[in-house]
C-alpha cells in the first residue's frame, strides 16, 4: 500500500501491538542506560543492568531476544564479565548492537566518536568484532545525522 492508503485505512500509528520487537526493547534498554549513566557509561554498568533488568525477563514476555543477547544472558549467568560475555558465545558478530545504536547517536549529536565509544561499552557485554564495529558505525552515523550537517562535511 502507498503511505496515503495506509493512513486512510489505519490512521496514525501510535503504538505497536505486543510492545514491539526485541530490537525495540533493547533500544529502550539503551536509553535507560544513557539516562542513568550518561557519558560515564561502562561495560560493567551494562552488565549489571542486564543482570537486574534483562535476565529476569528472559522467562517472561521478552524471551531473551536475539541469539547474541541470549548468549550474553547465558554468559552472565555463568559468572563471566565483559568482554568475555560477548566473546564466549558464537554470535558476537550479530546485528543486535547495531539495531539498538540509534539512542547513542541521538544522545551525542554531532559527536560521532563519543557515540561510537558509548555503544562500544554496551557492545563489550554482548558482542565482539563485526558486531561491535556495526554498532559503532550506526551510532556514529546517527550522531552525524543529528547534527544536521550535510554528509559531504563529514
Amino acid at each position: 500500500m502507498e503511505p496515503a492508503q495506509i493512513r486512510e485505512k489505519w490512521g496514525r500509528l501510535t503504538e505497536i501491538e505486543g510492545g514491539g520487537t526485541d530490537d525495540t526493547e533493547y533500544a529502550i534498554f539503551a536509553v535507560s542506560l544513557l539516562v542513568r549513566h550518561g557519558h560515564d557509561l561502562t561495560s560493567d554498568d551494562v552488565a549489571d543492568a542486564y543482570r537486574r533488568e534483562i535476565i529476569p525477563l528472559v522467562l517472561g514476555p521478552m524471551k531473551g531476544a536475539g541469539f547474541s543477547e541470549l548468549g550474553t544472558v547465558s554468559a552472565l549467568r555463568r559468572g563471566l564479565e565483559p568482554p568475555m560475555t560477548g566473546m564466549i558465545h558464537a554470535h558476537g558478530w550479530s546485528d543486535g548492537l547495531a539495531m539498538r545504536a540509534a539512542p547513542y547517536g541521538i544522545f551525542c549529536p554531532g559527536d560521532p566518536a563519543e557515540a561510537a565509544r558509548l555503544i562500544e561499552q554496551d557492545g563489550l557485554v554482548s558482542g565482539e568484532g563485526e558486531g561491535i564495529n556495526g554498532g559503532r558505525a550506526v551510532a556514529a552515523a546517527v550522531a552525524v545525522a543529528m547534527s544536521g550537517a550535510a554528509p559531504a562535511r563529514w
